[in-house]
């Protein structure tokens, strides 16, 4: 997801060259995730189903349909394989439909539940961006290859309807949690940063609806409220940068809690390379065009930021293998 959307955002911005290394790299990671995951089902079945069943780390697997829709948009974008980007977009649809059912079924229906402190983190949200990430990658292809395919158009509306809907109910009952209860700096974990990358999302969601309004009818009915929600899920995105960069202060400065490599850092990039790529595109639809030096500077603090998680995964790796001998 990290490296997908950096990857995207240099595109767009014109860096060809360092959103196709991405490329590449994305396409490799893919590649060993899935096999991870199919290792970790197979090995270790009952765990995958603790975990699927836990409110505190189920919507995790939500992961899996962004992951596979943000490369989908990359390849569509980037390299032009809409065939490859298609069978993702499938995959991406699939996963969904049965994670946010199964999930939320499971979760609701538990008869044992955690108190809403424990039972809620940043995480959710990623529901939010699964289900943005499939609209997202629907009007890429919808707008480059499939233009005739006006349910594809449709379906992509919806599914940015529903992600925006249940960005407001999640950010609600997680700003609550914040606000009301108590936060241990352990419990601030770089995952807060999805409140930002899910405003961020819908908002590319958004825009490229926007965009492609020129060539529907339907979209161009509903330009002006489109272009609202779109500039409202930009601003909540820019509200949530200031807050969250205090937090980290205060975890780290004031609390003293020790900055070291963790996996949850990759939600803090993705959310910052999701928020150029959304103000490229809110530019772009909009016509505000003095809103370019915001994502030309937040472009390079999100390839710092890859570059600085990238490599703290890489002596993490290396710091077990040498403990593990």
């Amino acid at each position: 997801m990290a490296t997908g959307i950096v990857s995207t955002s240099a595109f767009l911005l014109g860096f060809e060259a360092i959103a196709r290394v991405l490329l590449v790299a994305n396409g490799l990671f893919f590649v060993a995730l899935v096999g991870l995951t199919v290792l970790r089902v197979v090995r270790f079945v009952d765990r995958v189903r603790a975990d699927f069943l836990s409110h505190e780390r189920g919507a995790g697997f939500f992961t899996t349909v962004a992951g596979s829709c943000v490369l989908g948009t990359q390849l569509a974008l980037i390299q032009g394989s809409y065939g490859i980007a298609i069978a993702l977009w499938w995959l991406g649809l699939a996963l969904w439909l049965f994670l946010i059912y199964g999930f939320l079924a499971a979760v609701m229906a538990a008869k044992s539940k955690p108190s809403l402190e424990k039972g809620i983190n940043g995480g959710w949200l990623v529901g939010v961006v699964a289900t943005q990430s499939v609209s997202v990658l629907a009007t890429v292809l919808w707008t480059s290859y499939a233009s005739g395919s006006t349910g594809l158009l449709f379906l992509s509306l919806c599914f940015s309807l529903a992600g925006g809907v249940l960005y407001l109910i999640l950010i609600t009952i997680l700003f609550y949690r914040l606000a009301f209860f108590s936060l241990p700096p352990e419990s601030l974990s770089p995952l807060s940063w999805i409140a930002m990358g899910a405003a961020a999302i819908s908002t590319l969601s958004g825009a490229r609806l926007d965009a492609a309004s020129s060539q529907s009818p339907l979209l161009g009915e509903l330009l002006p409220f489109l272009q609202g929600m779109t500039l409202l899920f930009w601003a909540t995105a820019t509200w949530w940068i200031p807050l969250l960069l205090a937090l980290g202060v205060w975890r780290h400065g004031v609390r003293r809690h020790p900055v070291r490599y963790e996996p949850q850092y990759w939600g803090m990039v993705f959310p910052l390379g999701m928020y150029t790529a959304a103000t490229v595109m809110v530019s772009q639809a909009t016509g505000l065009d003095f809103l370019l030096w915001i994502h030309r500077v937040s472009f390079w603090i999100a390839l710092a930021a890859w570059v600085i998680v990238f490599v703290g995964m890489l002596m993490s790796i290396v710091n077990a293998a040498r403990r593990s001998r």
